[in-house]
């Protein structure tokens, strides 16, 4: 954990995509960053305002093109965020040489197995060690949301049966590229499943679990659907269970007590309730033997950049929250 004394300099890399847009919308307003530079070689040149439409008024930085290396070898650099595709990140490092003082942040997928050196960066399961690192490899959407649903079980030991997960997520979970299943015609008033049983996620859920319970090996059965809206995931995890419903929210509740931002709802929960903001809200119910857990996020802010935030703060020895306390929209 590096304590900072002045501001924290920032470099977004892939800062035209949705969660380089929600980076810059959150450190804009952060008052312990300052944002050296984004860099887009699509958008090189241009204001960040031209891009991220919703920033106009709030900044007049300029996106960065071109060469990188001169960018990660200014002097004052703290941390970079990566924000590029799936793949890119490896291909990144590989090919740039990113200096041993400057802190790194990735949000795609190819470091979350904690190789390279990289600690998984689910601040609900791993504060200390997200601390005292270098290099942070930020969790999936779907991946967040659901862990935060099982991480009391496991830790508990109490997940003894295959677990089943039906969950939903809105259409900015799949990127700005456009493809047949993310244009507006094709969503709207449509709902479907992909990649079932199959999803990349799935992975770094097991680990999650393993770390907490030792030999876990009961599978993980998820059904992902694409939902007709823009943000936000809603997870429904169901297992086995022996205990009360009271029993369980204690359970949940002292796991929890401590973060700020996962709470245990004693009512049912909706998507708005958490849109827009840092937060995960979960909501318990017991019928028949089964424990289902629902869990809801919003995917670019808890599932992806607010997350993302929240490891930096605790990279250099900020309050958690610093930056985070976002509401969601009543309406």
């Amino acid at each position: 954990m590096t304590i900072m004394s002045s501001k924290i300099n920032v470099g977004i890399i892939g800062a035209a995509g949705y969660t380089g847009g929600e980076l810059l919308r959150i450190l804009i307003n952060h008052s312990a960053a300052d944002i050296l530079f984004a860099h887009s070689n699509s958008q090189a040149g241009k204001p960040v305002y031209a891009t991220h439409t919703d920033l106009l008024g709030d900044t007049e930085l300029i996106f960065a093109g071109g060469e990188i290396q001169p960018l990660l070898d200014q002097g004052g650099l703290d941390v970079i965020f990566l924000c590029s595709g799936h793949g890119q990140s490896l291909k990144f490092l590989n090919e740039h040489i990113v200096p041993a003082s400057v802190k790194i942040i990735d949000l795609s997928t190819d470091f979350r197995d904690e190789s390279e050196g990289f600690v998984y960066g689910l601040p609900e399961l791993q504060r200390n060690s997200i601390s005292a690192a270098s290099k942070i490899a930020n969790p999936g959407c779907f991946a967040t949301s659901i862990e935060l649903a099982l991480l009391p079980l496991a830790k508990a030991g109490l997940i003894k049966n295959d677990v089943h997960v039906s969950a939903v997520t809105g259409s900015t979970g799949a990127g700005q590229a456009l493809s047949a299943t993310t244009h507006f015609s094709w969503r709207n008033n449509n709902l479907s499943i992909y990649k079932a049983f199959t999803h990349q996620h799935l992975k770094e859920i097991k680990m999650t679990a393993g770390k907490l319970q030792a030999g876990f090996a009961e599978n993980i059965h998820f059904i992902p659907y694409r939902g007709d809206f823009a943000r936000g995931i809603m997870a429904n995890v169901y297992t086995a269970y022996e205990g009360t419903l009271s029993e369980a929210a204690d359970l949940y509740r002292s796991y929890y007590e401590a973060h700020p931002f996962t709470h245990v709802s004693a009512q049912p929960i909706d998507l708005k309730q958490v849109v827009n903001t840092n937060k995960c809200l979960v909501h318990l119910e017991v019928q028949n033997g089964q424990l289902l857990i629902t869990s809801i996020i919003d995917n670019l802010t808890k599932g992806a950049s607010g997350q993302a935030v929240q490891n930096m703060n605790l990279l250099f020895g900020l309050a958690e929250d610093t930056g985070l306390r976002l509401k969601a929209p009543s309406f």
